[in-house]
């Protein structure tokens, strides 16, 4: 991603929308969004996969290992706005745990990349399924979209949840109700 184009293109924008890019308010703004962009988007430069294989343990825990109320910021791909929400990632070790960081790590190289949040659930669940070989993963996203709140229908107060799950949490209704009730 070339800042300059990006900060030119911003420019042009502001032109665009009819306002002066070399108003003083403005005129550092497209360096600015530039350099936000690339932040937002940092996604698309991290293996999340070596993420989680970098710290593998051989364990022979064998009950669910849940890290919640993890905290997402994505762009919606759809309108490039923000949203913003929770995950919950649980998985049942199959002899390997992650370090629990690594969990956080991975919902955020996802989440740094233009986004929907269906997609968003399934890569987080794919992931963690392919490197931690688990008898099962569950993932559920809470998020709340400027696209919906800010345009369009306007609900300020409206939330999307999603889910996916694996093995155990799809073949076993007890696994999944005992994570259900965890997250609440």
């Amino acid at each position: 991603m070339k800042e300059n184009n990006i900060e030119n293109n911003y420019r042009e924008i502001l032109k665009d929308l009819g306002e002066d890019p070399n108003r003083e308010g403005l005129i550092k703004t497209p360096e600015r969004v530039s350099k936000a962009m690339k932040f937002l988007t940092n996604g698309y430069e991290v293996d999340p996969d070596q993420i989680v294989k970098q710290a593998i343990f051989h364990e022979e825990y064998s009950e669910m290992v849940l890290v919640k109320d993890i905290e997402i910021y994505s762009l919606c791909e759809h309108h490039i706005l923000p949203f913003f929400g929770k995950a919950h990632i649980a998985y049942i070790p199959n002899g390997k745990i992650v370090g629990l960081s690594k969990i956080p790590r991975v919902v955020d190289t996802f989440s740094r990349r233009l986004q929907v949040q269906e997609r968003l659930t399934i890569e987080i669940r794919d992931c963690l399924q392919r490197t931690l070989e688990p008898k099962g993963v569950a993932v559920v996203l809470e998020c709340s979209h400027m696209c919906m709140q800010m345009r369009g229908v306007q609900k300020q107060n409206s939330a999307t949840t999603t889910s996916a799950f694996t093995g155990l949490f799809l073949s076993n209704d007890t696994t999944r109700k005992e994570f259900i009730n965890l997250i609440k």
